[in-house]
């Protein structure tokens, strides 16, 4: 999917929602273990559900992965599932992959080409080697970690090391974007910013005032879509805010698929009022 095919949506929409599919195997609602495959099932009523209110899915691979080949099936038939009957919808693989050339040129392969993904995210720490075989696919996206939502991420992105180009100080997320931003441009690459960094988000425009943001932590994480907005929009907008659990998990009950439309609907008309 193309910058502007994005855009057009999330106009179109009045959306720049991101539902993040993160299926908990004890989290589900009972009546749908007994299906032959509980997860799919539960992502597609999902899907069915939500997708009027937003303008791209993020299957986290880790809740496919931890049941194995059965998992990775449930993963491919949900990106199939949304290709084939929503294919507007962008598709975010969240897998946070990132490691030397050769290695990463099979994650991209699986990813785009077998999964049919439309962006994966990827981890910066081994450098541009390991980020580069992603950027070679056309209308591929790679969502490259800068400034993540845990707790655990002030240990080091908000760290202050010396710029290599300058030898001025700088947090370690800034030397991510400054370099990083040389590696893609605007129409391949995307970048994590946390909602609950929300505050860093204006110093975050100052680096990259046009490139797409893919935004979790609102809703169940405690971020602000208000602040989200005031640092972050841009005039195509330039957001993707994800909100999973607070969607999907909206109710463990047979009307899981209703609590989820409503509380998407929600959240996309508190976007409309942004845009």
């Amino acid at each position: 999917m193309t910058r502007q095919d994005l855009i057009t949506q999330i106009k179109n929409k009045q959306s720049f929602l991101c539902v993040g599919l993160d299926p908990d195997i004890e989290k589900l609602p009972k009546h749908l273990l007994q299906e032959e495959d509980a997860i799919f099932s539960f992502n597609k009523a999902i899907i069915d559900a939500t997708y009027q209110y937003c303008v791209c899915y993020k299957p986290n691979s880790a809740f496919y992965e931890a049941h194995g080949v059965k998992g990775f099936q449930s993963l491919v038939k949900t990106i199939d599932y949304i290709k084939t009957n929503y294919p507007h919808h962008f598709i975010i693989a969240d897998a946070k992959r990132g490691d030397i050339g050769n290695t990463s040129n099979m994650y991209a392969r699986a990813f785009f080409n077998e999964m049919k993904a439309d962006a994966v995210t990827v981890a910066p720490y081994m450098g541009s080697d390991s980020v580069k075989p992603f950027l070679t696919h056309k209308d591929k996206w790679v969502v490259l970690l800068a400034l993540t939502s845990n707790e655990g991420a002030f240990d080091f992105q908000t760290q202050r090391i010396v710029h290599l180009e300058d030898s001025k100080e700088v947090h370690l997320y800034e030397q991510v974007l400054k370099t990083s931003k040389q590696w893609g441009g605007e129409e391949n690459m995307m970048y994590v910013i946390g909602a609950t960094k929300a505050q860093w988000l204006e110093e975050v425009r100052k680096i990259i005032p046009n490139h797409f943001l893919l935004i979790p932590g609102v809703g169940a994480q405690g971020g602000s879509l208000t602040d989200v907005c005031k640092y972050g929009l841009t005039k195509d907008v330039g957001l993707l805010v994800n909100s999973s659990r607070q969607i999907i998990y909206a109710s463990n009950k047979e009307d899981f698929a209703e609590c989820a439309a409503k509380e998407a609907k929600r959240l996309q008309q508190e976007m409309k009022a942004f845009l």
